[in-house]
């Protein structure tokens, strides 16, 4: 049974990025559902193809930090303000929650199940 992977966020910023495990069996399918307590915030879940963890690539391939990765926003999760789902069909290396507006006392939380499990 898929665990479920789960982000909170209070104010602005991002999360830690996710590792989607994307070498894991097929079906590479991750359902993504965004829960906020007030409709005081702006956020989008972006993803990433970069190498982002260790193993993700070769090994000639070098590790860099999330912060210099190139992150793509999902394109039915961006510029939400309220609760939302959605999901990813093909494999990326990493997703993270990015909140880019609102008040420092609103949350957002992100939940993410793989079905390649």
């Amino acid at each position: 049974m898929p665990v479920p992977a789960r982000f909170v966020l209070t104010g602005l910023g991002t999360t830690t990025p996710w590792n989607t495990d994307y070498l894991r069996p097929s079906p590479f399918n991750i359902g993504v559902g965004c829960v906020v307590n007030s409709t005081n915030v702006t956020y989008n879940v972006e993803h990433t193809f970069d190498p982002i963890f260790q193993n993700a690539f070769a090994s000639s391939i070098a590790v860099i930090a999330s912060s210099l990765a190139t992150w793509f926003q999902n394109t039915g999760m961006t510029a939400q303000s309220t609760n939302k789902d959605g999901n990813y069909a093909f494999p990326v290396i990493g997703i993270r929650l990015n909140v880019t507006a609102g008040s420092s006392t609103g949350t957002v939380t992100m939940t993410l199940i793989s079905a390649g499990v």
